[in-house]
């Protein structure tokens, strides 16, 4: 599977994408969105762990309004570790300055709305495990874009491997297998995927790798 495969979005979704606060590159968007898309004829939810300020939300949640599914996004909204203060991707402009700490909700909910795609997201405000403890149903697609550490990766995948139905994508991003390109916890959660046998590797867009399940397990 190719970013080829599948109809990219359209002109005002990709500008809805490349306007929003975020991260992922075009590229590898459509990468997400393709996978999305080919998910989302399994006719179960696409998962996001991982949303920030919404910019890859925007592509899971058009892919989903396409499809027919919900799309779905997990985070606290507190930031990663990484966009703390002090630290490299920290952002000002979303601290709640009454608290003082991180709080992305309130941007994601209108990088939604000015995509034209609120009503077509179900946003899971809490940290990733306790959501997933809740969780009991298949997914389509899981997009692991979560905390960079190993705690946080392993707790990503262990809590929503699990949930990839038959046939269904495990996304996973910022896989760098060089550590001068960036941190190595998404690159050990990708090898684990694959030594488990239930999963088979079948697309890599730079830093981000597509899975499919094909086993049992994780």
């Amino acid at each position: 599977m190719t970013a080829e495969s599948a109809a990219g979005p359209t002109p005002e979704i990709l500008a809805a994408f490349e306007a929003a606060k975020g991260f992922m590159p075009v590229h590898e968007g459509l990468a997400l969105y393709a996978a999305a898309t080919e998910a989302g004829a399994l006719g179960l939810p696409l998962l996001e762990v991982g949303t920030y300020c919404g910019r890859s939300a925007i592509l899971l949640a058009d892919a989903a309004r396409g499809a027919g599914v919900g799309a779905l996004t997990v985070d606290h909204h507190r930031g990663s570790e990484e966009q703390q203060p002090g630290w490299e991707y920290h952002d000002p402009s979303v601290v709640d300055p009454e608290v003082g700490l991180m709080d992305t909700l309130p941007t994601f909910r209108r990088t939604l709305r000015r995509a034209g795609l609120e009503d077509h997201v179900v946003a899971l405000v809490g940290r990733s495990p306790q959501v997933a403890a809740v969780w009991a149903g298949p997914l389509g697609l899981v997009f692991i874009d979560g905390g960079h550490t190993d705690e946080h990766a392993n707790a990503d995948y262990e809590g929503w491997a699990p949930h990839v139905s038959e046939g269904g994508l495990l996304v996973i991003h910022d896989v760098f297998p060089d550590p001068a390109d960036g941190g190595q916890a998404p690159y050990r959660i990708h090898l684990r995927a694959l030594a488990s046998g239930a999963f088979t590797e079948v697309s890599v867009t730079d830093s981000l790798r597509v899975l499919r399940r094909t086993g049992a397990g994780i």
